[in-house]
C-alpha cells in the first residue's frame, strides 16, 4: 500500500510543501515513484514521518532529528521511549503553568491581591526590575534571555524565596572558603563555582562552560556586579571569576584570556 504526497499530507497535517523540503534535505525520501515520477509513500515512511513530527513538536531543529532518527544504534522502541519521557516533562511544566494560571484566576476573582511590600520582600534590598531594560537591549534576541523570561514568568514567591535562600547559603558558603584561603584554583572554590554554574542551569537558563566565563568576566568589568559580590565579601567578584575560570579549565574548557 503506498500513499501520494497529497494524501500523506492530509494525513499527518503538513504541507505538501513540507514534504517536499523533507525530501530534499534527506530527512524523509518517499520509497518509491510513480510511473508519471510523483511520490509514494509507504507505511515505512509514515512511521518516519511520526518519529519526525514528534521531535519537531518536541523543539528539536532538523539536523538533529536526521541525526536521531539515522543513528544506527537507536532503534525505534527506544525513540518512543525517548519521545515518552520528553513528552512527560513537558505535560508536567504545562500542568504546573496551569496550577500558576488557576491560582491567579481564583485570587483575582477573590480580590486577593499581593502588596508591593509582598511582592519585592523576597529581593531584600535588590530591585529585580532594576537592569531589566538593559538586560533585555544586551540579551533579548538570545536564546538564554527567552528561556530565563519563560521560566521566571512562571515562578510564585515561593520559588523566589527558595532561590533566594539557596544564594544566601551559597554566598555563606563562598564567604567562609575565602575566610580560610582557599584559592581561586582549589577545588572548593572550583567547586562551588560549578554550584553557581548549575543554579543557573536550574533558574534561568543553561548555561555553559563558556557561557559562565564569560558571566565571571562581567563579574568584575561591571561595578555593579563587582558591588554585588564584594558586598558579601570584599574580593570576591574577582576571587569568583577566577574560580570560574578555574573550574572551566578542570573541564577541559580553556577561556579566553581574561
Amino acid at each position: 500500500m503506498s500513499y501520494a504526497v497529497g494524501q500523506v499530507a492530509g494525513f499527518a497535517g503538513v504541507t505538501v510543501r513540507t514534504l517536499h523540503h523533507y525530501d530534499e534535505i534527506g530527512l524523509l525520501s518517499p520509497s518509491a515513484r510513480s510511473h508519471a515520477g510523483h511520490r509514494r509513500y509507504d507505511d515505512g515512511d509514515l512511521d518516519r514521518l511520526q518519529q519526525i513530527l514528534f521531535y519537531r513538536e518536541l523543539g528539536f531543529p532538523l539536523e538533529q532529528v536526521a541525526s536521531l532518527l539515522d543513528d544506527p544504534e537507536a532503534d525505534p522502541q527506544e525513540h518512543l521511549r525517548r519521545q515518552h519521557e520528553l513528552l512527560t516533562t513537558r505535560i508536567a511544566e504545562l500542568q504546573k503553568m496551569a496550577e500558576a494560571v488557576e491560582h491567579a484566576m481564583e485570587a483575582k476573582k477573590m480580590g486577593i491581591n499581593l502588596t508591593p511590600e509582598e511582592k519585592f520582600e523576597v529581593f531584600g534590598d535588590n530591585d529585580p526590575e532594576q537592569y531589566a531594560e538593559e538586560t533585555e537591549a544586551r540579551w533579548g534576541d538570545t536564546d538564554a534571555y527567552k528561556e530565563s523570561q519563560r521560566r521566571t514568568a512562571r515562578y510564585t514567591k515561593a520559588d523566589w524565596q527558595r532561590m533566594q535562600e539557596q544564594n544566601e547559603d551559597w554566598g555563606r558558603r563562598y564567604d567562609a572558603l575565602m575566610s580560610e584561603g582557599e584559592p581561586a584554583d582549589g577545588a572548593r572554590a572550583m567547586d562551588l563555582a560549578e554550584e553557581h554554574r548549575q543554579n543557573i542551569n536550574a533558574w534561568y537558563y543553561e548555561c555553559d562552560l563558556h557561557m559562565h566565563t564569560c558571566l565571571g568576566d562581567m563579574y568584575v568589568a561591571d561595578e555593579r556586579f563587582t558591588a554585588f559580590y564584594d558586598a558579601i565579601r570584599p574580593g570576591m567578584a574577582r576571587h569568583l571569576r577566577d574560580a570560574i575560570h578555574a573550574n572551566a579549565r578542570r573541564h577541559g574548557h580553556t577561556p579566553d584570556a581574561a
